[in-house]
């Protein structure tokens, strides 16, 4: 076999390999919220833990301003989701964070309150807990606010 054909039979070895282990990356497959792509979203994005709740490890995510963590995934998060601005959801706060409670069984969904762009995490309540927000806590606390806070019953009621 010529050299020529030797090179190229490796080249085509090489690259059959490549794209073999790129489609064995552990990704998982998230969808990107609409405004992923807002420079907050990228900031928030670099400041995420590599661990939530000392025990879940990031992954790999297919999606732009998204992460998971946990395999199976116990907490899932998206940057760019639209911004509440009213709710009669348990509305708390967290560290300097306020967060929208909703309580899906085992899945509750948390979205921020006050920052825009806003965030959303997901957690598998049979996994995790909310201490999860507070891991994630400082990275989201980058995102701009935008006036609106969780207010006390007391503060409604007078």
């Amino acid at each position: 076999m010529s050299t020529a054909r030797r090179s190229l039979a490796a080249l085509g070895v090489t690259v059959v390999l490549a794209a073999g282990l790129t489609g064995c990356t552990n990704a998982v497959a998230l969808t990107a919220a609409p405004s992923a792509n807002a420079s907050a979203c990228a900031t928030a994005q670099v400041r995420l833990p590599d661990t939530v709740d000392s025990k879940y490890a990031l992954r790999n995510t297919n999606a732009q301003a998204t992460a998971a963590w946990g395999d199976p995934s116990a907490a899932l998060y998206h940057c760019g989701v639209a911004v509440p601005t009213v709710s009669d959801l348990p509305c708390f706060t967290k560290g300097t964070v306020d967060w929208i409670r909703d309580d899906e069984g085992k899945r509750v969904i948390y979205t921020t309150f006050g920052r825009d762009p806003a965030v959303q995490v997901v957690i598998d309540s049979t996994k995790t807990t909310d201490q999860v927000l507070q891991d994630i806590g400082t990275a989201v606390s980058s995102l701009p606010k935008d006036g609106h806070k969780c207010l006390d019953p007391s503060d409604v009621n007078g």
